[in-house]
This record gives structure tokens, C-alpha cells and sequence, in this order.
């Protein structure tokens, strides 16, 4: 698996050397450098002090398109401007309210586990929904009726604990796993889960002995917190041989899913797989796309009725257009590791600026996807309606699709 910050430093000297070369050839200064300008009579120079770096992994943020206006908050945050907490089985970094103000409703953490590497018996308030990005992990939970759950989960597969529900995570083979957490609450902090070692330590251990029936002196020995949060343990056997002898979980129950499994949406220039409660029973607060766009295809000008969207990019580059109504528009480069986030019902397209596929997942606090095409809604308005909106030509009114295609075809 490519490292986001190399991958993020290769994807800027491509853009400089490639597709964006001509665009930025414009407001080039002598030595090269990237220039806020975007042409004669527009912008300027910049003699520094400056990030050259990030100009060149931003170049819409240095030369926003000439659409672009007025004062939207930032939509973009990087998990490489992220605090990394590491620890004996792996390490974890997170984007809150507090990285990215506006995301109010919805948290991400990504988090690698080493091979045997455990995120401790745990739970929290919020719901969690993930994704595998690299390897393999057990989980294991139980449900509030009693029922036992334990799976292994690899690269594309989700998994979703509703808020309170007990799980762990460990890192399964010769390498354990990485994986995306996504929280129903943008005040979510890793650091304020419910771990069972805290409790135990937080017991007095005469209470300890009475609820377990056993002598209370065989208490008092459990290992601080801030050495199992993630920590290294026994690799664990054969599937089968964790799961024990209960009656069948129910499909409402069960708390993973095979999200590449499903039949994508599919057009010459990419796939969309859409998972929420209808295909994935058991998450209710969270529905999720994955979209892949090949080279200069386009997530189709659309916005979402029902709530914010929370976005976050597996590899590629690309670029977002947000329109706010009252005249207020902005664009937003992406690499893979950044996170984005587009406010409810706010217009909005993602284009592939690169030359490899660009990969992201589309995140709402819903139990539903729901989206309208802005190019089906003009198809299903009446044409003399439209008409005396938009003065069209004959070529984009005939051009027009009833049929809602997520990713334009190229």
C-alpha cells in the first residue's frame, strides 16, 4: 500500500508536469513555481515566504476557477495534517469537529493494526461504520438480546456497531490490517470510548468479586489503559473456533458486509456501489457510496436531499466543485487520505484530474442514499419551461438524460 504522503507527493509532481501543466503554465513564475494568478490583469506574484508543496498539491485553491465566489468554509482536511497516536499494536489518527469545524454530524478515524495488533474491548455512544482499506481483521461483538458475532473482514468490506454495542478489532496474517471508522457524531474523540480495562481498574475489586461469584483478591491486577488501548496479543485461530454455539444471528444482526460484492452502477468512465440499510440492514445512522472515476470522468453535478455529505479519498486525484446558493461557489483539490465534506442539499461535482482512477467514499448520517441529478431534473422539466430559464442551444436540450447516470460517461 502506497504511503498517503508519498503518494500525495507524487500525485503533485504529476500534476505539475501533467494534466494540469497547462492551466498552471499560465501563472508560472521563472523558476517554476506556481503563481497566484491566472493570467494577465488577475492576481499576482507571490514572493514568499510560501509552501510551495502545498501550492502545487492545491492549484484550485492557488487559482480558484474564475466561477468560483464568496466565502464557503473549508470543505477539505488531510489525515497527513492529522495527529498520529501510536502505540505497542499500531497506531490511529482521527478528523473531528475540531480538524474540519464544519463537519458537525459526522467523525472519521483511520486506524492501522499491526499482525495480532487488538483495538481493546471497547464501546461508545456513537455508531460506528468502517471500511477495510489494506489486510484483514477479526471482529467480534454481541448484540443487546445476547447474541455472539465474530467475522473476518478484508479489503472493501464494511462493518457497522450501532452506539453502545461491545466490539474489539484485531489485525489478522503476516501483516494485520488499515481501515477507515466513521462515527456518527462529528464531536466524536477516540480518547472518550468506554474501555473494558478502565472499568476493571475503576471497580473496587469486593464489587469485582461479587458480580463475578468469585474471591475479590483475584482482582486488582488489570494492566493500565494506556497500555492496551492498541496492543499486541496471541494471534487468534481458525474462525470457527471463536464462534460459539449459539442459535443463528439474524440478518438485522449482523453486523458486516461485503460492499464490493456488490453490482456496481456502472458507465464507461466509472462504477458507484451504493450501501445503506435497504442492502445493509443493520446500519441505521450511516449510508455510504463508493465511487471510482476513471481518468477524466465526472461524479455528475447532483446534491443530496436528506443530509451532509462526509467524504474521503482511497487513491487518485481529483477535484470538487461546491455551489452554495447566493452566489457562493468553491473548489477543492483531493489526494488520497484527504477527507471532504459537502453541506446538505449544496450543488455539487467530482472530477478526476489525474491519469490514474479516482477512488472516494460518499458518507451520510442516514439510513438512506438518496440524491437528484441535476442533469434528469432539467431532462423531466417542461423543454419551454427550461427554455426561458437557461436560453439553451438545441444540442444540450436534445443532449439532456431522463435516466440518472452518476458518473458521466466520457
Amino acid at each position: 500500500m502506497t504511503d498517503p504522503v508519498s503518494r500525495r507527493a507524487m500525485i503533485a509532481s504529476a500534476a505539475a508536469a501533467g494534466a494540469l501543466a497547462p492551466a498552471l503554465a499560465r501563472a508560472q513564475s521563472p523558476d517554476g513555481a506556481p503563481q497566484p494568478s491566472r493570467g494577465p490583469g488577475r492576481g499576482g506574484t507571490d514572493p514568499g515566504p510560501r509552501n510551495l508543496a502545498r501550492d502545487r498539491a492545491n492549484p484550485d485553491m492557488l487559482n480558484p476557477p474564475a466561477t468560483d465566489h464568496g466565502t464557503l468554509p473549508n470543505l477539505r482536511f488531510s489525515y497527513a495534517d492529522a495527529h498520529v497516536r501510536q502505540e505497542s499494536g499500531g497506531w490511529t489518527r482521527q478528523v473531528t469537529v475540531r480538524e474540519l469545524g464544519v463537519s458537525n454530524d459526522i467523525a472519521g478515524v483511520n486506524m492501522r493494526l499491526n499482525a495480532s495488533g487488538v483495538r481493546e474491548l471497547h464501546w461508545h455512544k456513537e455508531a460506528e461504520w468502517a471500511y477495510m482499506l489494506y489486510g484483514r481483521a477479526r471482529i467480534t461483538a454481541i448484540d443487546a438480546q445476547g447474541r455472539q458475532f465474530v467475522d473476518d473482514v478484508g479489503v472493501g468490506d464494511l462493518w457497522y456497531f450501532p452506539g453502545g454495542t461491545p466490539h474489539s478489532i484485531q489485525g489478522l496474517g503476516e501483516d494485520g490490517c488499515e481501515f477507515l471508522l466513521v462515527f456518527d457524531d462529528g464531536h466524536f474523540d477516540e480518547d472518550s470510548t468506554f474501555l473494558i480495562s478502565d472499568w476493571f481498574r475503576r471497580v473496587p475489586p469486593e464489587v469485582l468479586g461479587k458480580n463475578f461469584g468469585v474471591p475479590a483478591n483475584l482482582f486488582g491486577h488489570t494492566p493500565s489503559p494506556d497500555e492496551l488501548y492498541i496492543f499486541k496479543a496471541p494471534l487468534p485461530g481458525p474462525l470457527d473456533a471463536d464462534r460459539m454455539p449459539v442459535p443463528q444471528v439474524p440478518s438485522d444482526a449482523n453486523f458486516s458486509h461485503r460492499m464490493l460484492a456488490q453490482d456496481p452502477i456502472r458507465t464507461r468512465s466509472g462504477t458507484v456501489r451504493i450501501t445503506d440499510s435497504s442492502v445493509f440492514k443493520a446500519s441505521k445512522t450511516i449510508a455510504a457510496a463508493l465511487v471510482e472515476l476513471e481518468p477524466g470522468g465526472l461524479r455528475e453535478l447532483h446534491w443530496h436531499p436528506n443530509t451532509n455529505e462526509w467524504q474521503y479519498y482511497i487513491e487518485g486525484q481529483g477535484r470538487m466543485g461546491v455551489f452554495a446558493a447566493s452566489g457562493q461557489a468553491r473548489t477543492f483539490d483531493f489526494a488520497a487520505g484527504d477527507v471532504g465534506y459537502v453541506p446538505f442539499a449544496t450543488g455539487h461535482y467530482i472530477e478526476n484530474t489525474g491519469t490514474t482512477p479516482l477512488r472516494f467514499l460518499e458518507m451520510f448520517r442516514s439510513d438512506y442514499y438518496a440524491d437528484f441529478s441535476l442533469n434528469q431534473w432539467m431532462a423531466l422539466t417542461p423543454p419551454q419551461l427550461l427554455q426561458s430559464h437557461l436560453k439553451l442551444d438545441d444540442q444540450v436540450m436534445k443532449a439532456l438524460k431522463r435516466d440518472k447516470s452518476p458518473v458521466v460517461p466520457a
